[in-house]
């Protein structure tokens, strides 16, 4: 695959010779900080790809970013970088919430994570995170030419970059260096899954291009996961927002990369039958993405006599209500979806996301707590608490709950799109939300929407259609979000969020296309951009399902599927024709 990577390298970028530049793929959280007149004044985290958070307070406490350049002359300076917690730091914060009874995080990637973007900048340098930088992104005057140099800047600066990076002249050198990262993963002080592979040149960079997803001039190669053997004490089952019974194996607590292990899922009933996991069976486990537990299989030749089969109960265990199993469908869900305590507290938690209404400080203790003292029943019960009655919870106090009265207050102003996500509707998730947002305006019309006019908008299938209308259909979900609209909860697109009217001659109404190659004089973004505009879906590879491919200079492999595949190529000055129509469309 990574010499793969490379062929694809060099045919984007002719007549090149690249060295590269290999980097320990730190797994934490990316920062973004800025300097003005050698002076730090601004931290940003990547947020959601759109938008990041202001966190400037918390970098100020890490150690590794200098609050002042370490020489003058430096006008402006942009820097990115991953914020971790070093591994001991991760184990002795764990040690401090289980005494204090509070659960423990489960990785150091989310207390990273979290403890930037803590509200308290006292608990953020208790913590002790720590930065690496691995790009200048910015600089007055022109940036060095290489990326290698880039980092020696950063590093004469002030700003700490990883002593394992490594210049390599060729791709044999770039998978010695990878082995020796993987050779010593164990005993960094950080977590890692594998290395970055970036070309170390800026020109020729800059003549690769990127996807309009990934940038060609860099790789990500994955180490394989980490695997552990343990025993299954028990098979328990857990209830997910949407009602979902998910069997989770309870573990004799094992070390698997870098955290302890006490408990894998695993899936659904169909899965532990395939697998034929027991309760007794000693399993082998890894962490799926290195981050959630999972049983790979059983190692039946350790099988003791006593192992028990596992059986899927047929009622909630939370609630007692039926588990019912759909026509289609792998998983049992519990049938009481108005009052299942799991479900309530699952929905409350994801309403609280990141990718929902971001509400900091509303996490799984706090909502326990909420529940435990029937403070709040639903999502939009949120808006009624009071700070009196909060302040009284353990480990809160006016201040704790002053700011979270303060985030609810915030979440009000969410764009439409994160308030649809939030309501937790089935099949419904961010990039659903989003399209759903665009097309309909508001939370009014989308409940009015029938399958049919949902099925009609791009990017929105069956499934979810029926799961839309299901929800709305619903009485209690309908005064919900009329409670919400009173809180004050946008109900409503803001205008930026809106897609325009297609029009009915639209070339790339109802489309699929994918773009392949460099278009010249235009932007890759903007030539997306227009079609999506005009009622097309942009995708990523070629496939039967696609329309059309627009093949620019030195289009690759995808060019060539199309071909196999008889489907309609366009050349960029085709395709400039066909956009031709629309007066929004400058061409530069």
């Amino acid at each position: 695959e990574l010499r793969e990577w490379e062929r694809r390298l060099l045919r984007a970028a002719t007549d090149a010779t690249p060295s590269y530049v290999v980097e320990p793929k730190v797994d934490g959280l990316s920062i973004s900080v800025a300097y003005r007149d050698g002076l730090l004044v601004s931290g940003v985290t990547r947020g959601d790809g759109e938008q990041g958070e202001v966190v400037t307070s918390n970098v100020r406490t890490i150690r590794s970013v200098p609050l002042r350049l370490a020489r003058d002359g430096v006008a402006a300076l942009e820097a990115r970088g991953e914020a971790y917690m070093p591994r001991p730091a991760f184990e002795r914060l764990n040690r401090e919430r289980l005494e204090a009874g509070e659960p423990p995080f489960a990785n150091p990637r989310n207390a990273a994570a979290g403890t930037v973007r803590l509200l308290d900048p006292r608990i953020t340098a208790s913590r002790r995170l720590d930065c690496y930088f691995y790009e200048l992104a910015a600089l007055d005057g022109e940036l060095p030419e290489r990326h290698a140099d880039g980092l020696a800047l950063l590093r004469e600066l002030g700003l700490k970059t990883n002593p394992l990076n490594a210049v390599c002249e060729d791709l044999r050198q770039v998978r010695d260096t990878i082995a020796e990262i993987e050779r010593r993963r164990g005993k960094l002080p950080y977590e890692t899954d594998g290395a970055v592979i970036k070309v170390n040149e800026l020109a020729l960079r800059r003549e690769a291009g990127s996807t309009s997803k990934f940038p060609r001039w860099a790789v990500a190669y994955k180490f394989p996961a980490q695997q552990a053997t343990t025993v299954v004490l028990e098979i328990a089952v857990q209830v997910g927002r949407t009602g979902a019974l998910t069997p989770v194996a309870l573990l004799e607590p094992v070390q698997l990369a870098g955290t302890t292990v006490s408990r894998a899922t695993l899936h659904n009933e169909e899965e532990v039958e395939r697998k034929d996991v027991r309760v007794g069976d000693t399993v082998l486990i890894e962490k799926a993405g290195e981050i959630i537990p999972q049983v790979v299989k059983v190692v039946t030749a350790r099988r003791p006599k006593s192992a028990r089969r596992f059986a899927m109960p047929d009622r909630c265990p939370v609630c007692n209500a039926p588990a019912v199993k759909e026509e289609g469908e792998v998983a049992r869900r519990c049938s009481n979806t108005a009052s299942c305590p799991a479900q309530r507290r699952e929905a409350l938690l994801h309403f609280a996301g990141r990718g929902a209404m971001d509400i900091q400080g509303l996490g799984e203790a706090l909502v326990d707590q909420l529940l435990a003292q029937d403070l709040v029943r639903d999502i939009a019960g949120l808006y009624d608490l009071e700070a009196e009655r909060l302040s009284e919870l353990p480990r809160m106090g006016e201040k704790s709950a002053a700011n979270l009265l303060g985030q609810l207050e915030a979440s009000k102003q969410r764009p439409l799109r994160r308030v649809i996500n939030a309501l937790g509707i089935r099949h419904v998730g961010e990039r659903g939300a989003a399209v759903l947002a665009q097309a309909l305006g508001s939370l009014e019309r989308l409940a009015e929407a029938t399958e049919e006019q949902l099925t009609g908008i791009a990017e929105i299938g069956p499934k979810t259609a029926a799961a839309v209308t299901s929800f709305f259909r619903q009485p209690a979900n309908h005064e919900l979000i009329e409670r919400l609209r009173r809180a004050g909860v946008r109900t409503v697109a803001d205008p930026s969020e809106l897609r325009a009217a297609v029009p009915s001659d639209s070339p790339f109404a109802g489309k699929t296309v994918v773009l392949t190659g460099t278009l010249p004089g235009m932007a890759r973004s903007q030539a997306r951009a227009r079609i999506e505009a005009l009622g097309g879906k942009v995708s990523g590879s070629v496939s039967k399902n696609t329309d059309l491919v627009v093949a620019g200079e030195e289009a690759g492999s995808k060019l060539d599927r199309a071909r196999e595949l008889g489907i309609e190529v366009l050349t960029p000055e085709q395709f400039r024709e066909r956009l031709g129509a629309d007066k929004t469309f400058s061409g530069g």
